[in-house]
């Protein structure tokens, strides 16, 4: 049991540390508002893994999954969402000086941001009724299996986006400067606009 469950936390971790939405929403967060702000939106991120690790569990991510027009309008508010965040971004980058953290408070709360991101991401529920079922180790029921394995992915996902946040805002000063900083939003951007595209054009 417990190899596959080391083998279950090694699949997980890959799929972890490859750059999608939540990497972007972070980056964002944490270098026009600084870490703490990051870190409740990698919290955020983290919650959202758990209510559909909750859904799954207890079916409902597999009926989500199963129907193609539930998850068409999970996909098109997720797509728009990230959309929204990336012209958000490109809107800042018009400002020539760099927001600091005490001026953003009138904003989304960051908790709240990644939440959203995550909740409106229906490939998770794809993800979690599609392969999590076959990394489940044989010593457990099937709910508690699946129930320990969104647990891993929860701490791993937090571990790994704190890390993160971590690195960027040690080099903050750099990415406050005017320009540099215009160009980070720039790309931040369009890079959440993308994802908002792809997440909009992929097939359930």
């Amino acid at each position: 049991m417990w190899m596959q469950v080391a083998t279950a936390t090694g699949v997980l971790a890959l799929l972890t540390i490859v750059p999608g939405p939540d990497m972007a929403v972070v980056t964002k967060r944490a270098i026009a508002s600084g870490r703490s702000e990051a870190l409740r939106t990698a919290a955020g991120i983290t919650t959202g893994l758990l209510i559909w690790g909750v859904f799954t569990v207890v079916g409902l991510a597999a009926v989500l999954a199963a129907s193609a027009e539930a998850y068409f309008v999970v996909k098109i508010l997720g797509a728009a969402y990230l959309a929204y965040l990336g012209v958000q971004a490109l809107w800042q980058s018009r400002r020539a000086a760099v927001p600091r953290p005490q001026e953003s408070k009138g904003a989304r709360s960051p908790y709240v941001s990644g939440l959203v991101t995550n909740v409106l991401n229906p490939k998770i529920a794809v993800f979690y009724t599609g392969l999590l079922p076959t990394l489940a180790p044989d010593g457990l029921s099937t709910e508690a299996g699946m129930g320990l394995l969104v647990l891993l992915h929860a701490a791993l996902t937090m571990g790994w986006l704190g890390g993160y946040v971590w690195l960027v805002s040690r080099a903050r000063s750099v990415f406050e400067r005017p320009r540099v900083r215009r160009v980070l939003d720039r790309v931040t951007g369009v890079v959440l606009i993308g994802f908002g595209l792809r997440v909009a054009t992929e097939a359930g």
